[in-house]
């Protein structure tokens, strides 16, 4: 392992680099409901939310428990395109790996975008069946990406942190990885600045934080050199990682490490806790963020997520060339820059119509509803041109009219740390009068949402519809949208209910 070097402008820095590692439990999900559309408002810091309907956010209730449901956002999708490769290669996911948010997460959305930093906010929903139930869907959108990459944004300096154990030999990972990140090479500014570490049974700093003025050619011979060792001591690559982050940390820019492995630990200290505070230390007091993208037919997803959870950052999953050159052409350039630090939301039903309201997945960001408005909580970091969605089943009262919900998100301005909210709010006159009136893209939603819960054998709400009349819902969705990872949903939804005998 490279020895890090110890120079006074990094040893404050370095505070708690200590060792470390991966492994952890399988983290529960739990399951709830689903939406569809309407508009939205942005606006400044507030000690109460701002309404645009329906007048000021009803008061708590006692009657029939809680009516808050509290989350850090997260725009996480790893959980989806593993089980869509899991599927592929003839086999059903473990139900612990499968996350409905990153699922719903996972497609594209129509909901409108602020001008500036922060969010708009769109609640919309449909009723389900015959009964009492509806499906809600709050959508959370930033500003679009510019068109111009450079525009606006503050400089990068990113610490790639790649596994090259035995593992990642296999077809569909280093290999990916390696094309990523000569993708990500020429679509970087000559101002941004990348330093690459790779581990094994050890760990290497290949090259320190470098500006890629001039020195594009020098970062691809780095990349070249990444070559397949031994075992995977995912500790030790953190850990020099995060030191190689520090050794280049640059004010003023956008700090982040890249994390890029299977996740399957196998060598070095295999307690997930040490490793995850190091994360939050550096994330706590340096400001550096943590993106981590997934590969392998065997994944360690549990252990990236809860990762790059503690890091403030993400996770996506590549099995495929097009997937990699799309997450290092699209993705990772996107998460360069940010548009709202510690962001939270908040929906407040209304008990005069709701009985009852469930939340699908997010349950590993759950927040205390008393620190929705208490910022030093950690919140989700988000970028321009991401859209966060959350559903929810929701039972209505006999004869319900009027307000169901109120959705609140609160933000962090990215510089001046000055805080926001946006509100919006649903009333039972804008429901569809069932999911198929919705638009498609709730509609696909719905559908997503509903894949998860199955695959979970777990199903939420109103209904339960069998994997083969999900397949047929999403047939027509590709054919409506004339979108291709709509099509991918109805190929995935048709395996599974290939292997599981759902026909």
């Amino acid at each position: 392992m490279t020895a890090p070097r110890n120079t006074p402008r990094t040893a404050g820095r370095r505070r708690g680099l200590g060792a470390l590692l991966a492994g952890t439990a399988a983290a529960g999900l739990l399951l709830t409901g689903c939406g569809a559309s309407g508009d939205s408002s942005s606006g400044k810091a507030a000690d109460a939310p701002a309404t645009r309907e329906d007048g000021p956010a009803p008061a708590p209730s006692e009657r029939g428990g809680d009516r808050l449901s509290t989350f850090a956002l997260d725009v996480d999708t790893a959980s989806y395109g593993y089980a869509r490769r899991v599927l592929s290669e003839g086999g059903l996911p473990e139900p612990s790996t499968v996350r409905p948010e990153e699922f719903v997460n996972s497609f594209r959305q129509d909901y409108d975008r602020p001008d500036g930093d922060g969010f708009t906010v769109t609640v919309d929903g449909a009723r389900a069946g015959d009964g009492d139930w509806a499906l809600m869907r709050v959508g959370l959108a930033t500003r679009p990406e510019p068109a111009d990459d450079d525009a606006g944004r503050p400089p990068a300096a990113l610490t790639f942190v790649v596994d090259v154990s035995g593992s990642m030999a296999d077809e569909g990972r280093l290999d990916l990885v390696r094309q990523g990140l000569r993708t990500m090479t020429g679509r970087l500014r000559d101002d941004d600045s990348v330093a690459l570490v790779s581990f094994s049974d050890e760990a290497e700093t290949i090259l320190p934080a470098t500006r890629l003025g001039g020195n594009r050619d020098r970062v691809r011979e780095a990349v070249d050199r990444l070559e397949v060792d031994a075992s995977t001591n995912l500790g030790a690559g953190v850990r020099a990682g995060y030191t190689a982050a520090l050794d280049g940390l640059r004010d003023g820019a956008t700090n982040r490490v890249v994390l890029m492995s299977d996740a399957l630990a196998n060598t070095g200290e295999t307690d997930a806790d040490a490793i995850l505070e190091e994360v939050s230390h550096a994330r706590r007091d340096h400001g550096i963020t943590l993106f981590g993208v997934g590969v392998g037919s065997e994944y360690g997803d549990d252990l990236m997520e809860r990762l790059t959870n503690r890091g403030d950052g993400h996770t996506v999953y590549v099995s495929t060339a097009e997937e990699a050159d799309r997450v290092f052409s699209e993705d990772l350039p996107r998460n360069v820059d940010l548009t709202a630090r510690d962001a939270k939301a908040q929906v407040r039903f209304d008990p005069r119509t709701v009985a009852e309201h469930r939340l699908i997945g997010y349950e590993n960001r759950r927040i205390a509803d008393e620190d929705f408005r208490v910022d030093r909580v950690d919140g989700g970091e988000v970028g321009p041109g991401h859209t966060v969605t959350a559903l929810y089943a929701v039972r209505l009262e006999d004869g319900a009219s009027g307000r169901l919900a109120t959705a609140t998100v609160r933000w962090l301005d990215p510089a001046s740390r000055e805080p926001h909210e946006a509100s919006r709010s649903l009333s039972t006159e804008r429901l569809h009068g069932s999911v198929r009136e919705a638009s498609a893209r709730f509609q696909v939603t719905a559908v997503a949402a509903h894949f998860a819960a199955a695959l979970r054998e777990n199903g939420f709400g109103p209904e339960t519809p069998t994997l083969r009349g999900l397949a047929e819902h999403a047939d027509t969705l590709a054919s409506r949208t004339e979108d291709p990872q709509v099509e991918e949903l109805a190929q995935a939804i048709h395996r599974a209910a290939e292997l599981r005998g759902d026909e």
